[in-house]
């Protein structure tokens, strides 16, 4: 039998008994904030940007993980005798599935996944390759089926302000001030085919009204959804809203688990606090 590790970027947003379930292991991107850098979620949290940009502003700037980063921390358990199966978030994204590719063609032995999605959505990903691990599947055909499964991963969210979009250069100051004064909350979906992001539906009104609407619009535009699980991934936004999708998502009787996780540093300094969504796969 293979000896495999999992390990994944922090952008898969998994964590607490559900990451202790996959075992699978975390690698930061990095957070700049003036002139030092955070790991994220091990040194900065997102409240603390957004504390940040309300004090000043202005938003971090994101780094991904670099090759030799990579290197340094698969080196040791290659050396071992492992094999690692590293789930990315989408190149579109960042760079870090390049260097981390980068690092697999040095090292050998590692076998680097790009999601080709973000947030939870590559959180699906990181719980089908443990399943497989802890099955004893080989290490190669654990991958194969783990690049089958990547476009049948789904991640959208609604974002009700557009702050951070604006502060990150995403959207004009006139479209932000346009949007917030018709309360219009745009529902932003990712390309599986790459990890590129695409404004969808543009909802209008209370926000409370907008997430009953996005979740039943998000759920029956797919044929087969698969029944195993579900995410609801927020970045910060009030407990209210968590439970309306929460409960919405569960009048359906479908899912078997509904994971609620919260996102991390890298994908909350994008989007900010108001934001949340579904993120689930298909056959």
């Amino acid at each position: 039998m293979s000896k495999i590790l999992l390990f994944a970027d922090s952008t898969c947003d998994i964590s607490g008994a559900l990451l202790q379930r996959t075992q699978a292991h975390l690698m930061p991107l990095h957070i700049i904030l003036g002139e030092k850098s955070y790991d994220d979620g091990v040194d900065i949290t997102p409240d603390e940007i957004y504390a940040n940009f309300k004090a000043t502003g202005t938003l971090p700037k994101t780094a991904a993980i670099n090759a030799q980063e990579y290197m340094s921390v698969f080196k040791p358990y290659v050396d071992q005798g492992y094999d690692i199966i590293h789930i990315n978030i989408g190149s579109a994204l960042s760079s870090s599935y390049q260097h981390c590719m980068a690092a697999a063609q040095q090292l050998g032995h590692v076998y680097p996944i790009n999601s080709c999605n973000l947030s939870s959505g590559s959180g699906h990903l990181v719980i089908e390759a443990a399943e497989r691990i802890q099955k004893g599947m080989e290490v190669t055909e654990i991958v194969k089926e783990l690049k089958e499964l990547v476009p049948k991963c789904h991640a959208s969210f609604v974002v009700d302000k557009l702050d951070y979009l604006r502060a990150g250069g995403r959207c004009s100051t006139l479209a932000m001030l346009g949007a917030n004064l018709l309360q219009i909350k745009p529902s932003i979906y990712v390309n599986n085919a790459d990890g590129s992001m695409t404004v969808g539906k543009k909802y209008r009104g209370k926000l409370e009204k907008v997430l009953v609407d996005y979740v039943h619009d998000k759920l029956s535009q797919y044929d087969k959804i698969r029944p195993q699980r579900i995410f609801v991934t927020h970045a910060g936004i009030g407990q209210p809203y968590v439970d309306i999708v929460r409960q919405e998502v569960e009048k359906l009787n479908f899912f078997q688990e509904i994971f609620v996780e919260r996102a991390s540093c890298t994908i909350s300094s994008h989007c900010g606090p108001g934001t949340i969504g579904i993120l689930f796969m298909t056959e």
